[in-house]
């Protein structure tokens, strides 16, 4: 009797509960970013510059390709003011979305269609018409997100979604790596694009499970008084042209990295993948570190924190005068892993956190369109540099520029970065 009384009164599991409305749109942001992941991936960083150089791009056209996402982000100024118009965010993201993915994954067929001569301009023209769309529909994506996830649960959720996509990316990175490495040339550039162009369809589908939410409009309904906000937002500003100065310094040297290793140092792929993947390993470990503190300080001050970091990372390839090269190329990436992992974050967390939500759209058009330019001219004018010094002494090319441009970031961290990037 016991026995059966104990059965009795033995505590029920809980039913199955189905998940809320609000759990299923986190769930469906996360999924999202898997296949978007795969394809970003295997199309750009050192799978980018390698495909320029196969289609015979010099360092100034590769500079030039590399900075053109970021000029592009002046487009977010007018996407912002025309997103109060809209009826529906969602399908008019998942348009510019499909856009973006689709044409990018057609540069894949161009060894085939079009002559050797003009390669590299048909790429540039469609990469160009390529990251328009997907700059307007990074500016709704945005707006999409800050409302979906709540402020309480931001730092968690974003800390815990990039953990995921940066593990999943370090795979895919040196997956890409191998591929390039057994199959070299055309053939190998033909394999990426096939994936690369399957996972861009899968993205697109799970776009389409994305909720409609209600969007809350500028209480201005003319352009230049709303583009005015920000502008007239003192501390805004003052931080943004500071970042923007930063990002110019920084874009100087790090996208040619890619350009370094692979024509100076001769290194292959595999090799470059697996710099890439410690810098990802890296930058992953220390979203956690990043979002703990963050709940303690600004996003101000912790990005203040992250700059020296990036900085030191530069400096370090000036070890290659005493040291082997793999240890020093290793101790960089992950140096500008942490550094950079938090600068990110901490960035998106500054233009979605601390501005107001009404004018939330028109703060990160305001903050994307001048980091954007910044960030444009740097790898414009860096690539121009590497074309310049192509005859001077073998260290300067290779790592003369990023102990220049680090010895310059650690001044402008120290000096005026610590004014700027302040508490108020």
């Amino acid at each position: 009797m016991d026995i059966i009384r104990n059965r009795l009164t033995a505590k029920r599991p809980r039913p199955f509960r189905k998940p809320s409305a609000h759990r299923r749109n986190l769930y469906t942001a996360t999924l999202e970013g898997v296949p978007a992941t795969v394809f970003l991936v295997l199309l750009q960083g050192q799978f980018l510059t390698g495909y320029l150089l196969y289609l015979g791009a010099s360092s100034g056209e590769i500079g030039f390709v590399l900075a053109l996402t970021t000029l592009v982000n002046l487009v977010q100024i007018a996407v912002a003011f025309l997103i109060q118009r809209l009826r529906s965010r969602k399908w008019t993201m998942v348009t510019f979305v499909a856009l973006h993915r689709l044409l990018w994954a057609l540069t894949g067929i161009i060894p085939f269609a079009v002559p050797k001569e003009y390669g590299v301009a048909t790429f540039i023209i469609m990469y160009t018409i390529a990251f328009i769309a997907g700059t307007a529909g990074g500016v709704l994506w945005n707006s999409v997100i800050s409302d979906l996830v709540p402020a309480r649960v931001r730092g968690r959720y974003f800390g815990i979604r990039n953990t995921l996509l940066n593990a999943l990316g370090s795979l895919v990175l040196y997956g890409g790596g191998v591929i390039l490495d057994r199959y070299p040339g055309g053939h190998g550039f033909a394999i990426l694009y096939i994936i690369a162009t399957v996972f861009a369809f899968a993205n697109i589908a799970v776009f389409f499970f994305y909720p409609d939410v209600p969007f809350e409009k500028s209480e201005e309904t003319e352009f230049l008084p709303m583009l005015k906000k920000p502008l007239k937002d003192k501390l805004f500003m003052r931080s943004t042209l500071f970042l923007s100065a930063w990002l110019l310094l920084q874009n100087l040297t790090v996208p040619l990295y890619s350009y370094v290793m692979l024509q100076l140092l001769h290194i292959n792929y595999e090799t470059l993948s697996l710099l890439n993947v410690a810098q990802t390993v890296f930058m992953m470990a220390s979203f956690y570190l990043w979002g703990n503190l963050n709940a303690r300080y600004s996003n101000k001050r912790l990005l203040l924190f992250t700059l020296p970091i990036i900085a030191v990372s530069s400096l370090l390839w000036g070890l290659l005068s005493v040291f082997p090269l793999l240890p020093v190329l290793f101790a960089a990436h992950i140096v500008f892993g942490v550094g950079v992992g938090g600068f990110n974050q901490l960035a998106f967390n500054f233009i979605i956190g601390d501005t107001p939500k009404k004018e939330r759209p028109m703060y990160m058009a305001m903050y994307s369109a001048l980091t954007g330019l910044a960030a444009f001219f740097g790898p414009l004018i860096g690539g121009q540099i590497y074309d310049g010094i192509k005859g001077w002494p073998h260290w300067i090319q290779v790592y003369g520029m990023q102990l220049a441009v680090g010895a310059v970031m650690i001044l402008l961290a120290l000096l005026p970065g610590r004014r700027i990037l302040k508490d108020e």
